[in-house]
């Protein structure tokens, strides 16, 4: 499933040589609006790295034209508009062979009450389409029980099993000005494990516009974020948000396009932070889960401390600091990929294998580790490393 989402992406984003080539979606969450659509507006979202659009449009016509604009720059679209929802079978009809149509979204963070219509609305548009996607975000675990109809993992089953979606999506903000909020490993761990019980994928967010109490974005946020949700499984990665939007019961500001659509310096921080998750979509792109672990003197609630090392690992010490530990299966290869878990300082950490291994670094390429003898790195703060062997 994961492999057949990727290939309705263009290629040409690919990996370096020592990586299988693949590409990740990566989508634009409130992205162009739509007096701003134009080619010229979609290049510029593909040269961030962006390769789906999301736009928040009402009308037909301007989601159409989305598409065309699309088309020219070489980006895929989540398609909707206010007849999907009215009129979804010939809505579907006049989109369905679109070239640069991705899927169509149904609505955002919905709860139990609401899967019965939305299971109905869903198997409406499948019914004329049954090839694209069909997409809708889920309520991250903070959400409450009595709000959502169900304790959380109930609430993420109840959703695979009654609307019957190709994927599953969830939002989490995790950063805030105050630290981060810890219960965002347990909501990974339910999604993932719901998600692979069902052989489904599931794709994860980042935050890239600020509003109160989150922060403006840095590369360390960032690269926590997205390598988190890869150690434990994300097959699409999400911004929230590439336009800013209007300031009302949010105080949104900085996001990488502001209002007057002009780029901000997160433009540039998010263009760089695409370029790096592209250059290793190899390692990504249809991996299986193996085991999430972590580490520290104290690790999170919901999630599992490591205990035993998976082989072929003999070593590994953070010295007390906490560090996200996932083994991945890709095409018969297997990774070892850690994640700090810190965004104020990176650490040491000493590792050896008994076997030859390879770190695979930022730019995709192998380096030779030796078997057996104890190496030692560093590891920045919300930074991941991988390694891998066959």
């Amino acid at each position: 499933m994961a492999a057949a989402l990727a290939s309705l992406l263009l290629a040409g984003c690919g990996g370096k040589a020592d990586i299988p080539e693949a590409t990740l979606p990566i989508l634009a969450w409130y992205s162009i609006p739509a007096e701003h659509l134009s080619v010229e507006r979609f290049q510029e979202l593909k040269e961030a790295g962006f390769n789906i659009n999301f736009s928040h449009i009402g009308s037909f016509d301007d989601a159409v034209k989305s598409l065309d604009c699309a088309q020219q720059a070489g980006v895929k679209v989540m398609f909707t508009c206010q007849e999907l929802f009215t009129d979804p079978e010939n809505t579907v009809k006049k989109v369905m062979d679109h070239p640069a149509l991705f899927g169509y979204f149904l609505r955002d963070e919905p709860v139990n009450k609401d899967f019965p219509d939305l299971a109905a609305w869903a198997d409406r548009i499948k019914a004329v389409d049954p090839d694209h996607v069909i997409y809708l975000n889920l309520n991250p675990n903070y959400a409450p029980e009595e709000y959502l109809g169900s304790p959380y993992r109930e609430h993420v089953h109840k959703f695979i099993e009654e609307v019957r979606l190709p994927l599953v999506s969830f939002d989490f903000y995790p950063v805030t000005e105050s630290g981060i909020r810890e219960r965002w490993w347990e909501n990974l761990e339910d999604i993932s494990q719901e998600s692979a019980a069902a052989g489904l994928p599931f794709w994860a967010f980042a935050l890239s516009t600020a509003h109160k109490p989150y922060p403006i974005p840095t590369m360390a946020s960032l690269r926590l974020q997205f390598y988190t949700d890869l150690a434990y499984g994300a097959q699409g990665l999400q911004y929230f948000t590439y336009w800013n939007p209007v300031p009302g019961t949010w105080d949104f500001h900085d996001a990488p396009i502001d209002l007057d659509g002009n780029r901000t310096p997160v433009y540039d921080m998010v263009k760089a932070m695409n370029a790096e998750l592209q250059t290793r979509a190899g390692i990504f792109v249809g991996a299986k889960v193996l085991q999430v672990r972590h580490t520290g003197e104290t690790v999170p609630p919901g999630v599992t401390p490591l205990t035993d090392l998976p082989e072929p690992l003999i070593t590994l010490d953070t010295h007390g600091k906490g560090a996200v530990v996932s083994v991945l299966e890709n095409g018969g290869v297997r990774y070892l990929m850690l994640v700090n878990r810190s965004l104020d300082e990176g650490f040491d950490y000493d590792i050896a294998f008994a076997r030859k291994v390879e770190r695979i670094g930022r730019d995709g390429k192998a380096v030779k580790v030796p078997a057996k003898g104890t190496q030692t790195f560093h590891l920045e703060e919300g930074d991941c490393a991988i390694f891998r062997w066959k």
